[in-house]
């Protein structure tokens, strides 16, 4: 088995700590093998000269002294004398490494600045070089910041003008990095702004015109305070912070990896069980176990399950999410399962490590410190419920929710149905016997036994005499399936018959009832396997199961058990959900907190919130994460308590105006002396069309509202009307108010993803996206002003707005300018637009009166009113918020 080395190079066989025999540099910033050129040689080099059992030319460019070692060439580098170094000789002409990937001019500076200063190290080398094949852990990789126990700390004190500023310690911790800068927060944001981001931030959808009015009005100390609760409480939360996390997991209702793309039905259950989790609250703490290992704690058979059961085997279709061609017979199977859990890897450690884990699955990961073995050790947590030796097909994991009661349900209405499909079997047999012999009567009388002899017998058993005489009297060849061409009365009168007394039956059964899970299956133990280069078809030495090495070091190693004797299954992924939720974990808790500052920031604390590793951000305010991050643990591991102590801080309630003084020190805001501009995310920008147009049909929970192609190809929310070939027809595609539910709600097909949304960066979902990106690009503008749909609820907000504020074009105008920005318009604005009313009202009225429909009942006003709702939906201040 390979081993990772923890080398801290406290002690070496040399007493000196540089390679050409001088003292260390006391300058931590000059140049050293560790620090500057051993990451560089990590990404680039050490896969084939360190990090395989079998170094390429026999040269190890781990450690300086194995340079000085050499390969089959000699020495790899002469301490002072770039010139005379063999190593610099073949990176400088590009000879290594090989293929296309080379070393740019700045590291290839780096590598020539080192050995010319004597190939300096901070530290004594180990007096025994680990072989090839194990990695090696510095202290520079396990110094690194992520890797580091979370330690709460002080919280800065403000004295001063600022002072008064300070409404929580995020306050504390932000003025303090900013009066460092001279600089101090900006100012607050007025009342309509704050209630349009706080309630597009929790709720995913506008604030009524009543709501604004109610939040100006209230003069009390604490109505910031009452108005996030009120929001926590709305069931609009849960909605909101469940699609969050559906990105994180790879949320899909397919199973992507293929064009075939199935269907997976029953996914929509984890959509409802985060929202019901979030909406209630639940602890996250709770909630990662759940998901990672909610089957193991709940006893097999999986059958008459409460409510508390049922919601922890729903919870593991976190690990269901990743795409899955298995079912798929024109895959190799043996790649498509190795890609379903190598995907489902990526999801876990992006989710819960903020690592990209997956880097690892084919040589030692080239930035982080994460090996080969660490990434297989890491599958073997996994592997009892995935085992690829032992793959269950999709459908074959679901489980059946049915009761005793169901199941002896489905077991009658089985038998009546096989009843009635036995006696219509029988008619139709009757039938094909009656048309028999009336055919036979129509034959010679001595032919009439030849030919139903010929007929009985298999067409492989006729002799050429019986081919022949069947050839000559071909009707005599009747059968079930070509009977009703000889009497379709009589046929359509029997299956008429026993069509209804099918109908009859069939509703007696239960309608199916599943989860889509993830379970073991009780007794099986596989043993994970190495994969050589990450190829299935080589598995190398066994494998046990435990966490990165490089995570252990500070907290040490957790206790993960092969198989636990006191659980019917192996129990590795219980453990392994406990030792993330113990409190002690360096990661899991700041992944987490951050991802919640930079959905109310628009930017994380580290602005990569998916990789917290080497080629990751380093967090712009590193105390703030962790007395963040020690603070949601300590506190209950509470998403709203966090929500409340952000969003009532002074940092969250400034206004997002820029500042000559903000920008000249820090421009792109990262230490936020002002709130950030943010656009709509693609599903939130449907839901708020819906919201401002007062369509938006609220029902929560259930099956997934279906996505197809329209005539024009555009993927709609509507009915699949495709024919065998996949050509869309021009039957209804209507669904009624259905397809006017929040996003959240529609069928997330990785194939067909949703047309209005796809211009606005909606998930990547391969497998999922810890991060989505935010673009302004022209296509966004024009599918806002040619889209049907918007269209549609452009005239939707004018009837709207008419039924409620009348005739007067001035009260129509403010009203719709409160549906659309949550705010009033000023006296400018309500002229502006009482002009282009005008205007367009004139228009309008000139083409209808020159339309050849004489009859047409077209209203100019209520047209011109639709136009300008389309307008304020068009617009940037609809799509972002302040």
């Amino acid at each position: 088995m390979l081993l990772t080395c923890l080398v801290l190079w406290r002690s070496g066989a040399d007493s000196t700590a540089r390679a050409g025999g001088a003292d260390p540099p006391s300058d931590p910033t000059a140049i050293s093998f560790e620090r500057d050129v051993r990451p560089i040689l990590k990404e680039h080099c050490f896969h084939c000269h360190g990090e395989e059992p079998r170094l390429k030319s026999g040269l190890d460019l781990r450690f300086v002294r194995t340079m000085l070692d050499g390969g089959l060439t000699g020495e790899a580098i002469v301490p002072g004398d770039r010139d005379g170094s063999f190593l610099w000789h073949r990176i400088d002409a590009d000879e290594m490494p090989p293929g296309d990937a080379k070393l740019s001019s700045d590291q290839k500076a780096t590598i020539a600045a080192w050995i010319d200063a004597g190939a300096p190290i901070l530290r004594p080398e180990p007096d025994e070089i680990p072989p090839p094949g194990e990695m090696v852990l510095t202290q520079e990789d396990a110094g690194f910041w992520s890797f580091q126990p979370i330690r709460r700390p002080e919280v800065p004190r403000i004295d001063g003008d600022d002072a008064p500023l300070v409404r929580t310690p995020i306050d504390a911790f932000l003025l303090d990095r900013l009066q460092a800068e001279g600089l101090s927060f900006g100012p607050e944001a007025d009342r309509a702004t704050f209630i349009r981001r706080a309630s597009m931030d929790l709720l995913g959808l506008p604030p009524t015109p009543e709501e604004v009015a109610a939040f100006l009005a209230d003069d009390q100390p604490d109505a910031v305070e009452r108005l996030i609760d009120r929001l926590l409480e709305s069931p609009h939360y849960g909605e909101r912070w469940a699609r969050h996390w559906m990105d994180v997991a790879g949320y899909a209702d397919s199973d992507g990896y293929t064009l075939a793309d199935p269907v997976r039905p029953w996914a929509y259950r984890y959509r409802d069980y985060l929202i019901r989790a979030f909406n209630a609250d639940r602890p996250w703490d709770e909630l990662i176990v759940e998901q990672l290992a909610g089957d193991e704690l709940v006893a097999p058979p999986y059958e008459q399950l409460g409510p508390e059961d049922l919601d922890r085997l729903i919870a593991t279709g976190f690990l269901r999410m990743a795409p899955d061609g298995t079912a798929d017979r024109e895959v190799d199977p043996v790649v498509a399962r190795n890609d379903a859990v190598a995907e489902t890897i990526k999801v876990v450690s992006t989710a819960f490590l903020g690592l990209t884990v997956g880097c690892a699955q084919c040589h030692s990961h080239r930035y982080d410190p994460i090996s080969h073995e660490d990434y297989f050790a890491f599958r073997a947590l996994f592997e009892p419920a995935l085992d690829v030796s032992d793959w269950k097909l999709p459908n074959a994991r679901l489980i059946s929710l049915w009761t005793d009661a169901d199941r002896e349900q489905a077991k009658l209405a089985a038998e009546a149905l096989a009843q009635v499909n036995k006696e219509r079997a029988a008619a139709i047999n009757d039938l094909v016997n009656r048309t028999l012999e009336e055919e036979l009567e129509a034959a010679p009388e001595e032919l009439r036994q030849p030919l139903r002899e010929a007929r009985d017998l298999k067409p492989s058993d006729r002799s050429e005499e019986q081919v022949e005489l069947l050839r000559t009297y071909p009707r005599v060849l009747v059968t079930p399936g070509n009977v009703s061409l000889y009497d379709a009365k009589a046929y359509n009168e029997i299956t008429g018959e026993f069509a209804k007394r099918t109908a009859a039956v069939e509703p007696k059964r239960p309608p199916d009832n599943y989860v889509h899970a993830l379970t073991e299956v009780p007794g099986k133990v596989p043993t994970t396997h190495l994969f050589l280069r990450g190829d299935p078809n080589q598995p190398a030495e066994a494998v046990d199961p435990g966490e990165l090495t490089i995570l252990t070091v500070a907290t040490g190693s957790p206790d993960i058990p092969i198989d636990d004797p006191d659980l019917p299954t192996t129990g590795r992924r219980l453990a392994y959900a406990r030792h993330l939720t113990g409190g002690e974990h360096p990661l899991v808790a700041r992944v987490l907190v951050n991802r919640a500052w930079m959905h109310h920031f628009g930017r994380g604390l580290v602005a990569s919130t998916g990789d917290f590793g080497f080629l990751g951000d380093r967090p712009s305010h590193p105390k703030l994460l962790d007395w963040l991050a020690d603070d949601f643990m300590q506190e209950g591991w509470t998403l709203k308590r966090l929500h409340r102590l952000i969003m009532t801080s002074t940092a969250y309630r400034q206004a997002s105006t820029r500042r000559p003084d903000l920008d000249a020190i820090d421009p792109e805001n990262v230490l936020l002396g002002r709130q950030n501009v943010r656009r709509l995310e693609a599903e939130t920008v449907r839901d708020a069309i819906l919201a401002a147009a007062g369509t938006l049909n609220p029902e929560p929970f259930g099956p997934p509202v279906p996505v197809a192609p329209d005539e024009a190809g555009r993927i709609i929310v509507g009915k699949d009307n495709r024919d065998s070939a996949g050509r869309p027809s021009k039957a209804d595609q209507s669904l009624g108010d259905a397809a006017l539910r929040r996003t959240l709600y529609v069928q997330i097909r990785r194939t067909m993803p949703l047309g209005l949304t796809e211009s606005f960066d909606p998930p990547d979902l391969s497998p999922s996206c810890p991060q989505r990106d935010s673009s302004t690009v022209a296509p966004q503008s024009l599918m806002l002003m040619n889209n049907p749909f918007v269209l549609e609820q452009s005239e939707a907000m004018a009837d709207r707005v008419i039924a409620s504020a009348g005739d007067a074009p001035e009260a129509r105008v403010r009203l719709a300018w409160q549906l659309a920005f949550a705010r009033s318009p000023d006296a400018e604005q309500v002229a502006g637009a009482l002009d282009y009313l005008d205007r367009q009202r004139a228009t309008l009225a000139d083409q209808l009166k020159s339309e050849d429909d004489a009859e047409t009942e077209a209203d100019p006003d209520r047209l011109a009113l639709a136009s300008f709702c389309h307008a304020l939906l068009c617009s940037n201040g609809f799509l972002y918020v302040d």
